[in-house]
C-alpha cells in the first residue's frame, strides 16, 4: 500500500463525513446536540466501537 492510497482513503473519509452537514445542517446540529447529552462512558463506548 503506497502513501498515495492512504491519502486517497483519508480524503474519501473526509468527503463522506462532510456530506451530512452539507446536505442537512439542521439534522447534523440536532444529532450533535444529542451527542452532548451522552455521558462520558457512553461517548467512550461509541468511540471504541468506531475504532
Amino acid at each position: 500500500m503506497s502513501g498515495d492510497t492512504i491519502w486517497l482513503a483519508v480524503a474519501l473519509v473526509l468527503v463522506i463525513e462532510g456530506l451530512y452537514p452539507f446536505v442537512s445542517p439542521e439534522g447534523w446540529r440536532k444529532m450533535f446536540a444529542q451527542l452532548l447529552l451522552l455521558t462520558d462512558g457512553q461517548r467512550r463506548f461509541f468511540g471504541m466501537c468506531s475504532i
